[in-house]
Parts: C-alpha cells; sequence; structure tokens
C-alpha cells in the first residue's frame, strides 16, 4: 500500500485539484496543487523510457519516471530534454513523449497542471476577487 501510494500521489492531487477548482478554494491551495500536479507527471509518474535508441528506429522500453525524465541509462536520463530544445527533433519528441495512451494522459495532466497554476493567479485578478 505505500508503495503504490507513494508512486501514484499526484493521481491523488488531481482529484483534489478538480474538487479545490469546483468548490472554489483558496488561491493558495489551488496553485500548490496545480504546481503539485505538473512537477509530478513531468518528473515522477511511473513511464516508459522512450528515448530514441542507438539504431535510431526504436525506442528505449525501460522504466522511468516522469514523461521529461529518461532511465537509468546516461544517455538517456537527458535525451527528452534535448529534443525539446531541438526544433529538427520535434517529430522523435513527440514519439518519445507520447508512445501510449497511458503517456499521453499523463502530458496532458502535465499540461492542465500548468494551465490550472496560471488561471490560478490570474482568474482572481481579472474577477477583482
Amino acid at each position: 500500500m505505500g508503495k503504490s501510494v507513494r508512486l501514484y500521489w499526484g493521481y491523488i492531487a488531481v482529484a483534489a485539484l478538480i474538487v479545490a477548482w469546483s468548490q472554489r478554494w483558496s488561491l493558495p491551495i489551488l496553485v500548490v496543487l496545480s504546481v503539485a500536479v505538473s512537477a509530478y507527471a513531468s518528473f515522477q509518474v511511473p513511464v516508459w523510457c522512450g528515448a530514441v535508441n542507438r539504431d535510431g528506429r526504436t525506442y528505449c522500453r525501460n522504466n522511468a519516471y516522469g514523461i521529461l525524465m529518461g532511465c537509468r541509462n546516461r544517455q538517456h536520463r537527458w535525451q527528452k530534454m534535448k529534443m525539446i530544445v531541438l526544433r529538427s527533433k520535434a517529430a522523435d519528441f513527440s514519439r518519445a513523449v507520447f508512445p501510449t495512451a497511458t503517456e499521453k494522459f499523463n502530458a496532458f495532466l502535465a499540461v492542465g497542471g500548468l494551465l490550472s497554476a496560471i488561471a490560478a493567479v490570474i482568474v482572481p485578478v481579472m474577477t477583482g476577487g
């Protein structure tokens, strides 16, 4: 039980974030939950590595943590981050980060958490509340 909570706590944070928005909780809580969800999906959620192997055609299937990070292989650790910067590698990046529906869902969580954090700051400013 303890290991699964440690591995998947971000999904609990997602549920709490949904409740926080629907119940209009305070701004600091919304921001903290939003950042936690984005950080979890980007750097801690259990996924496949997805880095390009040496043959250039296949992708690494080792376990990794976070949609932006690689596996235990040193070369894979920052390969995805480098693919973000190198525009010519955009297609490789999308195949590496989003190989399965699970990774697509986790990427959606990361982007959703960031948008939620931005909205948590902007909405009170725009509404004067």
